[in-house]
């Protein structure tokens, strides 16, 4: 599903990705580990184009994606999560959602019910204003990109801040996500106990390199 090959990536003089490689198979939960400032947000970020990347490539299902901008890796089927979620406080639940929608493959403009049945509490406030509980945002920044019905659906620290109750309603969701629907799923995580419980395989990364995976 997801191929990188030796990527690199620098801010200014510092060297951040350092010929990273890594595969995500089809259909699988991986999860990209590592301390904090090791290079795994500028991974994802380069993943889905927010970042260009200085040298390598990135194939999605065998396209190379770094010539493309972001709109258009996320219309061939890539849902990003960033961390810190990014939701707009002043727009509804709705309207959030529906920010993803000019993106769709497909052209439709209406928010698809599948995603109500793995997060259930958005249907009852998609007239509320966005700036909800972390917990619920957490839970308004995947299905903003579950919108898009994408194939490869990334994750940037999900669990970070919020509740632990919330915390097992998103792996629950996730889990059913990539098991129900064969949504193939890269996230990054600090917590061992939620990635143990989540990932089928794991990459360790450590200054900008993958050091370990398996």
């Amino acid at each position: 599903m997801l191929r990188i090959e030796n990527l690199n990536q620098y801010y200014g003089s510092s060297h951040i990705l350092r010929d990273v490689e890594l595969e995500v198979a089809a259909g699988s939960c991986a999860c990209l580990m590592g301390r904090n400032g090791v290079g795994k947000t500028t991974l994802l970020q380069c993943v889905m184009g927010v970042l260009p990347a200085r040298s390598g490539h990135i194939f999605l299902e065998g396209k190379d994606l770094l010539p493309l901008p972001v709109e258009r890796r996320a219309a061939l089927g890539i849902g990003y999560v960033p961390q810190g979620r990014q939701i707009f406080p002043l727009l509804t639940v709705r309207e959030n959602m529906e920010l993803s929608l000019p993106m769709r493959r497909d052209g439709l403009r209406s928010i698809p019910s599948f995603i109500f049945d793995f997060f259930p509490v958005l249907g009852e406030m998609l007239s509320r204003r966005g700036g909800v509980s972390g917990g619920q945002q957490q839970q308004l920044a995947i299905a903003r990109a579950l919108v898009l019905e994408p194939r490869l659906l990334i994750l940037d620290e999900p669990t970070e801040g919020i509740q632990p109750n919330i915390v097992r309603d998103i792996a629950v969701a996730i889990r059913r996500l990539n098991a129900e629907l064969g949504l193939t799923v890269l996230l990054v995580e600090q917590k061992v106990p939620f990635a143990r419980r989540m990932a089928d395989t794991y990459m360790i990364m450590d200054r900008g390199h993958i050091m370990a995976q398996g």
